[in-house]
Parts: structure tokens; C-alpha cells; sequence
């Protein structure tokens, strides 16, 4: 097995703060999300990885022992040793030497697949081997937590997201509205004991977009106009999250000039009829690459101006 570089996978130093690892792992899962690369397999993978990469080092338990397992695996690797004679046994399920200890199940198929094998070695992850024989002993089920990324389109319109735990498959229906925070419960749907099952919960990360920037249920965007509209008025199109929409330009608009487009941001959560607005500024498109004529023109205008 090959001991795999989370720090390296999200292009993160190993000191940086939890803030800078989140910004890391949200420009990249934005730029290899499934919606931006359909049929794209090498995206789906990378999507994946850094989803697995992001679970160990954006959790500070799972981050302090996979600090430990890496500096003993550098220390192993300066002895001039290979990775298939390293103990992985002892870095098994919990910690170093103690007793197995499995967080949660093979949930990999949130994002179209299982967890590696390195992850499912050091964290215990892989079709909850070794967790029900503890859980039978215990008569307790066992909650399961697990981080959801989804576009903002997703978000919008809500949708749904096939899940693997415990060898079930479930559908879980994400709502329209939802934001990074919101958590999403399973009643019964966690890991099995004698006694009863544990809990599902589903902790929603909303990715960044491109196109807009979010703050409660109202959106954000630039729209650029030429500099003609901006002066003499006219129609310009502008991106909703159902479809470009025509916004009429007064003349003599200016720079950062906003518009609010009531009811064309985000839906409320558990009223999804019911939307925030959105909000577009202006970007003026000044000419650089002006013809005779209409430098002479635009002279004209100036000098007459001056007068």
C-alpha cells in the first residue's frame, strides 16, 4: 500500500492554518466538481481525492494522526525502506497500538466512489470491517458523519445523492436552499448494533462560484456593458441560476451602478418558494482599440464639453 500525501493533494503547506486548507480544497473541488467536468473521469477521480484529502486534514483528530503515521513514514523512508515493509497494522482503525476505532462507513459514494485503500487502512472506512463486531458486543449503533460538497447550482435546486453505508445504498434528498452548515439527519440510517442503528448525519459544504457570490439567500454578480449602453441606455443579459434574464440600462449608468432583480436569488430553506434577490453591478467595458472616426468623435465630445 502507498501512503498517500494529503498536504500535497490539496497544494497545501503542512503548517497551514484550517482556514487555508478549507480555500484550498473549495478552489479545487469548484474546479473538478462533476457539474463542471460531465463525463470527465479524470476529474471524477481528482474530485474524489481531494474530497478524501480534505476529510482527513479538515478534521483536527484525523489531522494529528495522520500527522504522526507521516512523520513516522518519512522517518521509515530515510532508513532507505520501500512502503510494502512498513507496519500500517499499528496505525489500523485508531490509535497507534490501541484499540480499533471506526467514525463512520464507506460513504466514498457521496462523490461517486469509496475511499482509497490507504484511508480505509488508516481510519477504518472500508465496508465497516471490524465495526460490527464491536458494535454486536456493544448493543449500540454508531452515528456517522460525513461532509456533502455541492455546487451551488446544486444547491438551488436541491436534488439527490446516492449513499453507501453499512453495505445499504440510500438516496439522500438534498434540500433547495441549502447552505454550507446545513445538516442533513437519517434517523436510524447510521451504523447497526444489537440495540439499534445509529444516526446518518450529512454536514453540507457549498462550493464557491464562478458567476456569483452568495450571502444568506441573496446573490451577487457583475454584469459588463459597453460603454456605449452604459452612456445612451439600452439592454444588456444577465446569468440567474435558471437561465439568462434581459435587464434594461437607463442612459447614463455608471460604474458599480447595482440592480436588484427581486426573487432571482436563492430559494429559502424549508420554503423553497419563497427566494432571496439577486443583485448585479455594473463593469463598464471602456474602448481600447478605437478607429479614426471614432476617436475623432469622441474629441468632438470632449471639447464641446469643455466649453
Amino acid at each position: 500500500m502507498e501512503y498517500r500525501d494529503y498536504y500535497q493533494i490539496l497544494g497545501v503547506d503542512r503548517k497551514a492554518d484550517e482556514k487555508e486548507i478549507k480555500r484550498a480544497y473549495r478552489k479545487l473541488a469548484l474546479k473538478y466538481h462533476p457539474d463542471k467536468n460531465p463525463g470527465d473521469k479524470q476529474a471524477e477521480e481528482k474530485f474524489k481525492e481531494l474530497n478524501e484529502a480534505y476529510e482527513v486534514l479538515g478534521d483536527a483528530e484525523k489531522r494529528a494522526k495522520y500527522d504522526q503515521l507521516g512523520a513516522s513514514y518519512r522517518q521509515w523512508e530515510r532508513m532507505g525502506r520501500g512502503s510494502g515493509d512498513f507496519d500500517w497494522s499499528q496505525w489500523a482503525g485508531g490509535a497507534p497500538g490501541g484499540a480499533t476505532r471506526v467514525e463512520f462507513g464507506d460513504l466514498g459514494d457521496l462523490f461517486g466512489g469509496g475511499f482509497s485503500d490507504f484511508f480505509n487502512a488508516i481510519f477504518g472506512g472500508g465496508g465497516m470491517a471490524g465495526a460490527s463486531p464491536r458494535s454486536a458486543a456493544s448493543g449500540q449503533g454508531r452515528d456517522v458523519r460525513q461532509k456533502l460538497a455541492i455546487s451551488l447550482a446544486e444547491a438551488y435546486t436541491g436534488g439527490s445523492r446516492r449513499v453507501a453505508i453499512d453495505g445499504r445504498k440510500l438516496e439522500v434528498k438534498i434540500p433547495a436552499g441549502a447552505q454550507t452548515g446545513t445538516r442533513i439527519r437519517l434517523s436510524g440510517q447510521g451504523v447497526r448494533g444489537a440495540r439499534g442503528s445509529g444516526d446518518l448525519y450529512l454536514d453540507v459544504e457549498v462550493l464557491a462560484d464562478e458567476r456569483f457570490e452568495r450571502k444568506g439567500d441573496d446573490l451577487y454578480a457583475e454584469s459588463e456593458v459597453d460603454l456605449y449602453t452604459a452612456v445612451l441606455g439600452g439592454e444588456v443579459q444577465v446569468p440567474t441560476l435558471e437561465g439568462d434574464v434581459v435587464l434594461t440600462i437607463p442612459p447614463g449608468s455608471q460604474p458599480g451602478q447595482t440592480f436588484r432583480l427581486k426573487g432571482r436569488g436563492m430559494p429559502k430553506l424549508r420554503h423553497k418558494d419563497q427566494h432571496g434577490d439577486l443583485f448585479v453591478s455594473l463593469k463598464i467595458a471602456i474602448p481600447t482599440d478605437l478607429s479614426p472616426e471614432e476617436r475623432e468623435l469622441f474629441e468632438k465630445l470632449a471639447n464641446s464639453r469643455s466649453r
